[in-house]
């Protein structure tokens, strides 16, 4: 399990890295994970401390330190 959360998060990172800030939906849209596999890969990298969450209404964006 900690494999596919560790590459869930590679491609978290990855997305983030060459894109920009962006919602959990679109991270799961665009990587083609499931919404597990991205809300684990999220908390796994927050953990780490390589994520900034800012909140704008309803909408929470997610970006790389």
């Amino acid at each position: 399990m900690n494999d596919a959360i560790g590459t869930a998060a590679g491609k978290v990172w990855g997305y983030l890295d060459k894109n920009g800030p962006a919602s959990s939906t679109k991270i799961t849209t665009v990587t083609k994970l499931n919404k597990s596999e991205v809300q684990r890969a999220i908390g796994w990298l927050a953990c780490e401390g390589k994520l900034d969450f800012e909140t704008k209404g309803r909408n929470e964006t997610i970006s790389l330190r």
